[in-house]
C-alpha cells in the first residue's frame, strides 16, 4: 500500500473547509503520519498514511479489532457457500453522520464505481477476485455485470472468480468502503470533499489544512458511539521523521510513524517503553525498471543482487529489528509455505562480491571502465543514509550509483510514472495474503512500477487463484515466487517491523502484524497540554 496518484483539483478545493486546529489538547490525540494525503476520497487513495486517517471515518463490511484483526463492521455478520464463491452478508442497521442509512446498495454503488475504467482507481485490481471485475476494469464487460448484488436493504451477495478464504481481511482495505450514495450522486466526485464528507466511521471531518493536518471529530451517529472515548484526533503531515521527534519530545505528538531509525539508540535509552515496533506484512526493496534496455540483461541484476548486503543495512544501518530479505513474501503470512530463497543466501559476503566482479568482467565493466545507473529515493535522513551505503556497495562492482533524492509524494509519482531506472520502494500487504505481494510482479498489474512481465510468472498465480486447496495454492504461489528470485525481477533489502512511538498516556495501542490502530479502541490517561 504505497502508491501515489496526483489529484489535483480536489487538493486544491480543501482550502475550502479550513477552520483551524482544535484547542483541547488534553482531549485531543495528536498523530504524526508522515506524508501528505492526496484525497480522502477511499477510491483515490493508496498509501498507509491515507489509509490511517480514511479508516477513522469510513467502515467497511468487516473492519479492524483493537490489535487489526478482522471483525463485523457495517455487517454484522456473513456466510460462504460450501464452495467457496458466494458471500452472503447481512447489514448492520446504521446511518450515515447525515442521518441517512447505510444499505446494501451503498455497497454496490461504491464497488461499481471502483472498478469503472472511467475512475482513476489505483486499486482497482484489489477488487479483481469479484466476478467480472476485471473484465469490467478493461473495459470489456459493463458495470453492471459486476458479481455484487443488493438483495434488500439489509443483504449483500457478493459472487467471486474463485475461492478467497482472506476475503474478510480484504474488506477491511478501503477499496471496499462504501460510499454515500445518495450524496455521489448529487456531488459526484466532490462528495469527498471535507466540506461535503459523510461517513460511516467513529469520525467525521472537521478540516483540512493543506501541507499541515486532518482534524477528525467524533461522529455522534457511528454505531458504536458510546465505546468511543477520544473525541478529536488531527493527523500531521510529517514527512521529515527527525522534526517529528523534536515534537514528539515536546509533547506536540502523542503518537508518530515513522520514527527515524538514525536516532535508534537515543530512543532505546530514553523512550524504550514509547517504541512500538513487531514485525509487519511488509517488504523494503529496489526496484529495476525493464524499460531501461541494459536492466533486462539477467548478469547485471544478478551482479546487483549479489553486491546488495542486506546485513549491513537491517543490523549496521538501520537497527530497529529489520530482517534482512532473501525472498519476496514477508515470514509468517498465512497459507504459505517458507524456503524460497535468493539462490546465493549461503555465500559469504566476499565471495558474493567476487562472484558480482567475475559477472561485470564478463560485461566489459571492471577498475577501468564503470557502469552509470540512477537510483532514485526519498530526501527522508533515513532514506537518504541507506542510498548512501547503496552506493558504496554497487561501487565495489564498479557500479557508479548517481543519487536522485525526491520528496517522498514525487517519488511515488515518478514511479508509478516509471520514471526511474533503479527506484526505492516499499510494500505493506493489503490483507494477509501471498498474493498481495506477488501481485506486485504481475504484468497486468497497476503497482508493477517496474514492467517486469513474465508470462511463465502471470500463469502460474492464475493456477494459484483458481485452486481451492489452500496447501496446493500456497505452493503454487511459492512457486511463482522462486522463479521470480531466479530472474533476479528485484532486489529486497528486508523486512519491515512498524516503527510507531506513543505516548505513555497513550493507552490501549497494541503493536501488530498489520499496523492499524484506529483511534476508536484508543483512550488519553492523564494527557498535559504541553509546555
Amino acid at each position: 500500500m504505497v502508491r501515489i496518484k496526483a489529484f489535483a483539483p480536489l487538493f486544491m478545493a480543501l482550502v475550502l473547509a479550513a477552520c483551524g486546529a482544535p484547542t483541547d489538547e488534553t482531549n485531543t490525540l495528536n498523530r504524526g503520519n508522515g506524508l501528505e494525503p492526496k484525497s480522502l476520497d477511499p477510491h483515490f487513495i493508496d498509501g498507509t498514511w491515507e489509509a490511517n486517517i480514511v479508516g477513522d471515518i469510513l467502515v467497511g463490511l468487516a473492519t479492524e479489532d483493537a490489535a487489526g484483526k478482522p471483525i463485523p463492521g457495517a455487517a454484522t455478520d456473513w456466510t460462504m457457500s460450501p464452495d467457496g464463491l458466494t458471500w452472503t452478508f447481512h447489514m448492520r442497521h446504521h446511518v450515515w453522520s447525515d442521518g441517512v442509512p447505510v444499505t446494501a446498495h451503498d455497497f454496490v454503488a461504491a464497488w461499481q464505481r471502483l472498478v469503472n475504467p472511467k475512475t482513476p482507481a489505483p486499486y482497482a485490481y484489489n477488487m479483481w477476485l469479484i466476478k467480472n471485475a476485471e473484465p469490467i476494469d478493461s473495459g470489456t464487460m459493463p458495470v453492471s455485470s459486476l458479481g455484487v448484488k443488493a438483495v434488500d436493504d439489509d443483504t449483500l451477495v457478493v459472487t467471486l472468480e474463485h475461492p478467497a478464504a482472506y476475503l474478510p481481511e480484504l474488506l477491511m482495505h478501503q477499496t471496499a468502503y462504501p460510499i454515500p450514495r445518495h450524496l455521489y450522486a448529487k456531488m459526484g466526485d466532490a462528495w469527498s470533499l471535507p466540506q461535503n464528507y459523510v461517513g460511516n466511521g467513529p469520525y467525521n471531518v472537521k478540516d483540512w489544512i493543506p501541507g499541515d493536518h486532518v482534524t477528525l471529530v467524533k461522529n455522534p451517529r457511528f454505531y458504536d458511539a458510546a465505546n468511543v472515548h477520544i473525541p478529536t484526533v488531527v493527523y500531521y503531515s510529517r514527512t521529515d521523521s527527525e522534526a517529528a521527534l523534536k515534537q514528539y519530545r515536546a509533547g506536540e505528538l502523542d503518537t508518530q510513524n515513522p520514527y527515524p531509525a538514525v536516532e535508534i539508540d537515543w530512543m532505546k535509552k530514553n523512550i524504550l517503553n514509547d517504541i512500538k515496533s513487531v514485525p509487519y506484512l511488509g517488504i523494503q526493496y529496489v526496484l529495476v525498471n525493464y524499460q531501461y534496455a541494459p536492466l533486462r540483461d539477467r548478469r547485471l541484476r544478478e551482479a546487483m543482487e549479489l553486491a546488495f548486503d542486506r546485513e549491513a543495512l537491517a543490523y549496521k544501518i538501520r537497527r530497529i529489528g529489520e530482517l534482512p530479505a532473501y525472498a519476496m513474501v514477508p515470514p509468517g503470512v498465512a497459507n504459505y509455505p517458507e524456503g524460497q530463497s535468493l539462490d546465493f543466501k549461503s555465500l559469504s559476503n566476499d565471495a558474493r562480491i567476487a562472484k558480482a566482479q567475475s559477472i561485470m568482467a564478463q560485461m566489459g565493466y571492471g577498475p577501468e571502465r564503470h557502469f552509470q545507473l540512477d537510483y532514485l529515493t526519498s530526501t527522508s535522513p533515513d532514506a537518504t543514509r541507506s542510498a548512501s551505503v547503496i552506493q558504496r556497495m554497487f561501487a565495489k562492482i564498479y557500479i557508479d550509483l548517481k543519487l536522485d533524492p525526491v520528496e517522498g509524494q514525487i517519488l511515488y509519482q515518478r514511479l508509478q510514472q516509471h520514471d526511474f531506472q533503479l527506484g526505492s520502494a516499499a510494500w505493506i500487504a493489503d490483507f494477509n495474503d501471498a498474493s498481495n505481494i506477488l501481485d506486485l510482479l504481475r504484468s497486468n498489474s497497476g503497482n508493477n512500477y517496474g514492467l517486469y512481465n513474465n508470462p511463465a510468472y502471470d500463469a502460474l498465480l492464475n493456477k494459484a487463484q483458481m485452486e481451492p486447496d489452500l496447501k496446493v495454492r500456497g505452493q503454487l504461489m511459492a512457486e511463482a515466487e522462486q522463479m521470480a528470485l531466479n530472474d533476479y525481477a528485484w532486489i529486497p533489502a528486508y523486512f519491515l517491523v512498524t516503527q510507531d512511538i506513543v505516548q505513555p498516556y497513550v493507552k490501549n495501542w497494541i503493536a501488530n502484524i498489520r499496523g492499524f490502530n484506529r483511534t476508536r479502541w484508543l483512550t488519553l490517561v492523564g494527557k498535559k497540554p504541553p509546555s
